[in-house]
């Protein structure tokens, strides 16, 4: 019987290793799998490399994992917390001015189209995004009946952590508003997606035109009861 569910966010961790490429879901602070994160952070795994939209999303999970010096990398659209006023929110700014990490800054729908382009299993693609500007920098560029573009890569990665409201155990799962946002393509894009999910449904009880991804990008569904973080 396929059952994708895991009892713990421990056990659902543990076997990112170190020098990993680890996307972890969220705009702002919709949609963080704070949770595996915090996991992650007791797990030990170090020399990580993240793909996320921001450098942190305030005071708990990636700020605290990048102020133990565990994040060699960073990739991202928005480099600073989504809430610049809560402890540990600065974490990545004073890391990154120390030479302790490193920063690759991707505009928002490229890095998406980077991640669907991996999962999608197809090449390098050209965007008009960001031609002539620093960020093109060092990458193939053209010019196409008068218009400018940068040629970038797809973008994988070994583990992806998402939150979704819902899921069953063959990994479908469904997001609540906002708390979609990169999911999707990241599960598509990861070998090893796992989804943290407030509810496990009966297998069927999630209507198909209500998936929003499909359980094929996810192999490991938790539950994690939300609790109001100290």
């Amino acid at each position: 019987m396929l059952d994708k569910t895991i009892a713990t966010v421990q056990e659902a961790v543990r076997d990112v290793f170190d020098g990993a490429v680890l996307m972890i879901g969220g705009f702002g602070i919709s949609g963080v799998p704070t949770e595996l994160v915090r996991a992650l952070l007791d797990q030990g795994a170090t020399d990580l490399v993240i793909v996320n939209n921001n450098a942190g999303n305030g005071k708990y999970g990636l700020s605290e994992l990048i102020e133990a010096g565990r994040v060699r990398k960073m990739i991202c659209s928005f480099a600073r917390s989504s809430n610049p006023l809560q402890p540990n929110a600065i974490a990545f700014a004073d890391a990154w001015r120390a030479g302790k990490i490193e920063l690759e800054c991707v505009p928002q729908g490229t890095m998406a189209e980077r991640m669907r382009a991996a999962g999608a299993g197809l090449g390098p693609f050209f965007t008009p995004t960001s031609f002539g500007t620093s960020l093109a920098a060092g990458k193939e560029t053209r010019v196409i009946d008068g218009v400018g573009y940068v040629l970038e890569q797809p973008l994988k990665g070994d583990f992806a952590f998402v939150k979704a409201q819902q899921g069953d155990r063959w990994g479908n799962l469904t997001f609540r508003y906002a708390e979609r946002n990169f999911g999707p393509v990241m599960c598509m894009a990861a070998r090893t997606a796992v989804a943290q999910v407030d509810e496990i449904m009966e297998l069927g009880a999630i209507a198909p035109e209500h998936v929003m991804t499909p359980g094929i990008f996810v192999q490991r569904v938790v539950r994690v009861v939300q609790e109001e973080l100290q």
